[in-house]
């Protein structure tokens, strides 16, 4: 049976393992926003390991750099020059389509703002406008902002409130137009593109679609919008390849015809500005601070791979937690401390790997939820499990500690032995010693001689017992009760008992020559030794607690020792004892009755040096 201190361990254990995945899971469905940077973090880091450095040949970035501002003249240029740029890079360069992440919202020279209207009307260009998602007092309204037709979402579009869009010619005459206003998180970080924004009544797509709906003739099909947008219209972009990955030519060596046609011919072209004058930088996963058109470049790429669609997991975060939960309280019960730390830590790991692999799926589980139910448990199993092993050696040490020698107590503890104060049977070889004639001994002495007497004895008997890995089982007045097999195994238990055995009689007969130097009498030890099978244990009661052994053994081994009152020895052994022996040579002394059958038991005995160095 389970005895009731162990039952609520067990019960305190399963509490703490429910409120772990009560935890986990809650974080799963409610998900906090307190633990929102974290959950990001987490996914960014995950981001920022897969990312790949390799080389993306269909998309490249015209950056108007500070060389380019340096040579050509700061910002902002003039519309014939942003008309010459994108002249070269159709005409020269026969780029497949480019989109302008920058907006021109007021007019400036006639002849540029007709050329740049002119190629919007002719040209696969894909203008910006930028949306406000912000309730501002009055509203953010500068420019004419352009509906490109795009198939209906099937989530809700993000609202916007304001808008800065480009001057009227250049919105009458462009075909394609997107959106490069974004909704950072609360961490500053973008990690998502408005892939809809609602407005006044029309639904406006971002650059990105813009782009690829541009590069396409006519008559072919819209590209298809990401399975993974968000309710709310946004796009949360995979960030497959770095910022390594694309080829970035400058807008000066473009202008200037200096850059190897191959190296965008037939590409899509995104035009943006690394320049900090222009204040166009943002962070993203991948970096914490880089160009605004890095994003739209993630974006072309993951459209472009057909990178769209999530595993839908929805099922697969409160599953993982239940069972891996449940196989951890499980290993609290039945496996050590320090396995468990490995399982939890094994179960961490697990997570980690599986929660790096959805991310890169675009799935939106919560990747931190089962590793705050291991935390919980870290921070209250662990510490629990910690104290009840210190309270489990507390109590053998306190419950040992008087029967066994330091070294197997040490061993008893480094085996983390539970459950050694449990009655179990073992078989054990029982030593039973006491001093003959007690009585007649200590009556012609004061209370103090008495009492010296007694004390010496026991300690000649003692300390061959504990010296010799023995189990000190109780004093019985003027001898005592050992035992060899418990709490620890004993292969040479009846060898390890007869050594005993003749260290006491080394001792006993050291102890008398001292006496006797002194006047005193001297005293006889009688030794009763046999092996056999035993109940060992914790065999007190609510009021006391007591480590003892109990059968046959221990009453065979009290008449052999009696016994020798009347035999020329000082020492009789059992026959089972006597057949355990290996490196003594037992001597026969005679037979014993049984008592209550008519059966009768073999005694031996073994040589007793006649001086040794015993003890």
């Amino acid at each position: 049976m389970i005895s009731v201190a162990r039952q609520k361990r067990h019960f305190i254990r399963a509490l703490l393992c429910i409120a772990a995945c009560a935890i986990s899971l809650s974080v799963e469905i409610i998900r906090p926003q307190s633990i929102s940077r974290l959950e990001e973090g987490l996914r960014d880091e995950f981001l920022r390991i897969a990312a790949t450095a390799s080389a993306d040949s269909r998309v490249a970035i015209i950056d108007i750099d500070e060389r380019s501002l340096s040579e050509l003249g700061p910002w902002p240029w003039s519309r014939g020059k942003i008309a010459d740029l994108l002249e070269a890079l159709f005409g020269t360069y026969g780029i497949r389509a480019a989109g302008i992440d920058i907006v021109f919202p007021e007019s400036a020279d006639r002849e540029g703002d007709e050329r740049l209207a002119s190629i919007a009307a002719h040209a696969p260009v894909a203008f910006a406008q930028i949306f406000d998602y912000s309730d501002r007092r009055p509203p953010l309204r500068i420019g004419s902002p352009v509906a490109t037709p795009m198939p209906e979402p099937e989530s809700l579009p993000l609202k916007a409130y304001g808008y800065i869009a480009n001057y009227s010619g250049l919105a009458d005459t462009a075909r394609c137009v997107g959106n490069i206003g974004y909704f950072p998180d609360a961490d500053g970080v973008l990690r998502r593109l408005v892939w809809a924004t609602a407005y006044s009544g029309n639904v406006y797509p971002t650059l990105t679609w813009a782009i690829l709906g541009c590069a396409l003739p006519s008559s072919a099909a819209k590209p298809v919008a990401p399975s993974a947008i968000g309710s709310d219209g946004q796009w949360r972009i995979p960030f497959r390849r770095s910022d390594q990955s694309y080829t970035v030519v400058s807008a000066a060596d473009v202008l200037s015809e200096t850059v190897p046609r191959e190296l965008l011919q037939d590409r899509l072209i995104l035009v943006g500005s690394s320049s900090v004058g222009i204040n166009d930088q943002v962070s993203t996963p991948l970096s914490p601070l880089t160009a605004g058109v890095m994003v739209h470049a993630a974006a072309l790429s993951a459209l472009l791979d057909g990178d769209i669609d999530r595993v839908e997991s929805g099922w697969l975060g409160p599953v993982w937690i239940v069972v891996s939960l449940l196989v951890i309280a499980t290993g609290i019960v039945l496996l050590p401390a320090w396995i468990n730390a490995i399982l939890l830590l094994a179960m961490a790991s697990g997570w980690l790997a599986v929660a790096a692999w959805l991310v890169g799926m675009q799935s939106n589980l919560s990747v931190t939820a089962p590793l705050w139910g291991y935390l919980w448990l870290l921070l209250t199993a662990v510490p629990y499990e910690w104290a009840k092993a210190q309270e489990r050696s507390r109590r053998l040490i306190q419950s040992f500690s008087h029967y066994v020698a330091r070294p197997v107590l040490d061993e008893i503890l480094r085996r983390d032995l539970e459950f050694s104060l449990d009655p179990k049977s073992l078989e054990v070889t029982v030593l039973i010693a006491d001093m003959e004639d007690y009585t007649r001994q200590t009556s012609r002495l004061s209370l103090e001689e008495a009492a010296d007497l007694t004390k010496g004895f026991l300690d000649c008997l003692t300390r061959p017992i504990l010296d010799g890995g023995g189990t000190l089982d109780k004093y019985t007045g003027d001898g005592l009760v050992a035992f060899w097999g418990a709490p620890l195994p004993c292969p040479d238990q009846a060898d390890r008992s007869v050594a005993a055995a003749l260290a006491i009689v080394d001792n006993v007969r050291r102890f008398n020559a001292g006496r006797v130097a002194q006047g005193g009498a001297t005293v006889r030890v009688r030794i009763g030794i046999e092996s056999g099978i035993a109940l060992v244990g914790d065999l007190g009661t609510p009021f006391r607690s007591t480590y003892t052994a109990v059968g046959d053994c221990i009453n065979f081994a009290s008449r052999l020792e009696a016994s020798a009152r009347y035999e020329n020895a000082d020492i009789v052994i059992g026959e089972i004892a006597a057949s355990k022996l290996t490196g003594y040579a037992p001597q026969p002394l005679g037979t014993l009755p049984v008592r209550g059958t008519d059966r009768r038991i073999s005694t031996f005995t073994v040589a007793v040096p006649e001086a040794s160095g015993l003890g």
